[in-house]
């Protein structure tokens, strides 16, 4: 039996529970195990928040033979907490970590002696086959051989290279059934409808954005579903969860122009009765595009654009320009497509005025909604090893940085950001904006 969990970031911690989403990666995850014949149970404690007791009586009661966690920067130090624990109540049982943080820092977590072992980038095909190694009592040089597994012998760290999965479609639909789906938060402002799940289309980024760490952790090249699959799985969420929007996670929908159309006289042909909205860049949409998503059903798309700055964007390798930015968001706005928008402030080498600069941009796009994210330091992105290397920070927690320059501190930013939600979304002409597109009650109920 193997149980796989989530774990909550530190009460201290600014970054805890926002909107509420299944985990879609362990889920998949769960999905490959119990494919390959594996008994399952799922605990999403970053969604529970269950203390450490109850974890260990859980882990008493079910007694696995492996566990599996799921592991960012911000949750690292309760990973490590659950890990012991785990460990305390049953020793025998097998430790397993994947994710963000362990994925770039693999040695951070194998320091600890109550992880046993590490996947590093995509987990379904490599928890399967430590799954089996455990189970059948393997010895070491089974192990040895599996791709994107780290472990450690006596004083010795083995990190063996990941590879990717090439054909998505060998890859199960997510085990949602072992998740307590009424929990989740399955309604969005985006959307007109509800309930509204999750799916993920594609892998994979292109990309060198300095903030990012994403194509560490998937790969470089984009690879995605095939179309029949995908409405192969909105099929089975409108038939088993009577899903009526989705949300379609990634940064790159509309990567494959090809795809994407392809995708959308799918959801077409099936006739399924779906609104739904997706992430992409400003440079990756055209008129033609447009009309097929909204045909399908696509409501809303939301943009990174990051910065109203050239300057900014050239730093952070955003490869776009603010004119593309104003032309995507005029060709939405033409084919009745609704926007969104996140900025991000306090970046490195950014300056007030430039976090200025933003908001008056973001104005001028006019979005639907809009996101001022305030700017922390992953492990695994170039932006995080440029604070590091130049002492860009006043203080780091469990390896998420937070940025000081001599122009702002994360308090100072943080301030900032309030003032722009507020200004930018109280404002006489875009609270009646607001009201007509989803209504004063609607209006009223998400602001209390």
């Amino acid at each position: 039996m193997i149980l796989l969990m989530t774990t909550d970031p530190p009460k201290e911690s600014p970054w805890g529970l926002g909107r509420r989403f299944p985990p879609l990666g362990l889920a998949y995850v769960a999905g490959a195990l119990e494919q390959a014949g594996f008994q399952v149970e799922l605990l999403d404690n970053y969604l529970l928040k269950k203390p450490i007791e109850d974890v260990k009586q859980e882990v008493k009661r079910l007694a696995p033979e492996m566990l599996g966690m799921t592991c960012g920067s911000v949750t690292y130090r309760r990973c490590i907490e659950t890990a012991k624990a785990v460990k305390e109540v049953l020793p025998a049982c097998k430790v397993v970590v994947g994710g963000w943080h362990p994925s770039y820092l693999p040695e951070s977590m194998l320091q600890h002696p109550a992880i046993d072992y590490v996947v590093m980038g995509e987990g379904e095909r490599a928890i399967v086959e430590l799954a089996k190694s455990i189970t059948k009592g393997e010895d070491d040089s089974a192990i040895a051989k599996i791709s994107g597994l780290a472990y450690r012998r006596g004083e010795k760290i083995t990190k063996n290279a990941p590879t990717f999965i090439s054909d998505l479609d060998q890859v199960p639909f997510p085990a949602r059934h072992l998740l307590p789906m009424h929990l989740y938060s399955r309604e969005m402002e985006y959307l007109s409808v509800k309930p509204v799940d999750t799916m993920n289309v594609i892998r994979g980024c292109p990309y060198n954005c300095a903030f990012c760490e994403t194509k560490k952790l998937w790969g470089s090249k984009c690879r995605a579903f095939s179309p029949s699959r995908v409405v192969e799985e909105l099929n089975h969420l409108v038939s088993d969860y009577g899903t009526k929007g989705i949300y379609f996670v990634g940064d790159n929908f509309t990567i494959h122009k090809k795809r994407t159309i392809e995708l959308c006289r799918e959801i077409k042909k099936s006739k399924l009765d779906l609104e739904w909205v997706c992430d992409t860049r400003v440079d990756l949409i055209s008129r033609e595009l447009l009309k097929e998503m909204k045909a399908a059903g696509c409501r809303t798309i939301w943009f990174g654009v990051e910065s109203g700055s050239s300057r900014i964007l050239k730093k952070i390798n955003k490869q776009i320009s603010l004119q593309q930015a104003l032309d995507a968001f005029k060709l939405c706005r033409e084919e009745e497509i609704r926007t969104a928008s996140s900025f991000m402030l306090g970046l490195p080498g950014e300056t007030v005025k430039d976090m200025e600069t933003s908001f008056k941009f973001a104005r001028k796009l006019d979005p639907d909604w809009v996101r001022f994210n305030i700017f922390v330091g992953y492990p695994g992105s170039d932006l995080y090893d440029e604070i590091m290397a130049k002492g860009l920070y006043d203080r780091v927690e469990d390896f998420v940085t937070y940025v000081k320059t001599d122009d702002f501190n994360y308090e100072m930013v943080s301030k900032i950001q309030k003032r722009f939600h507020k200004k930018f979304n109280r404002s006489p002409k875009r609270i009646l904006r607001t009201i007509r597109r989803d209504g004063f009650l609607n209006v009223l109920r998400r602001n209390l």
